[in-house]
């Protein structure tokens, strides 16, 4: 297929793709972003569309499997930050702070907490919770992927451990 028969066929169905990625994703943002992908895949792999087959089953099968690969990577990715917004949550709210002299003392316990971790365990955690991915963290520190998560999971565990027992870690 050539680019100016992809761009026309494409043009064709373009109210189509839209209609289709809104009911899919239920946001407006979202459903352009998926039509704009979706465009890129079919656009990258238009050779592999088979003259005189269904050009318009052909588009909304790449947008139906974006939109579900999609789907479990967010899926996936909040379940694996869950934990950290937890641990978050409980710094941040277990107790109304009511002044900024006891929010300075919980948040210096808190540090010392995590600085009480292995260096091992602390340094990935901290970068996790900064907002680095497990990828990058694995480049800055020269581990392996697993065992970033690893460590952030065992470091998970021993924070909540110490903050939900502190005399005894």
């Amino acid at each position: 297929m050539t680019n100016q028969e992809f761009t026309i066929k494409t043009q064709q169905f373009k109210n189509l793709l839209f209609s289709y990625a809104l009911r899919l994703t239920q946001s407006r943002q979202d459903a352009e972003d998926l039509v704009q992908e979706t465009t890129i895949k079919a656009y990258r792999y238009r050779e592999s569309f088979t003259a005189g087959t269904n050009y318009k089953s052909w588009i909304c099968t790449i947008m139906r499997n974006t939109f579900i690969n999609n789907y479990r990577k967010r899926k996936s990715r909040m379940h694996i930050n869950q934990p950290v917004e937890e641990f978050s949550y409980a710094l941040e709210s277990q107790n109304a702070i009511p002044n900024e002299a006891e929010h300075n003392l919980r948040m210096k316990s808190y540090i010392e907490t995590i600085s009480s971790l292995k260096e091992i365990y602390s340094v990935p955690f901290m970068l996790f919770y900064q907002g680095y991915e497990y990828q990058e963290i694995a480049e800055q520190l020269n581990v392996p992927i697993g065992t970033v998560k690893s460590r952030i999971f065992v470091a998970r565990q021993q924070l909540k451990q110490k903050i939900k027992n502190p005399v005894a870690a």
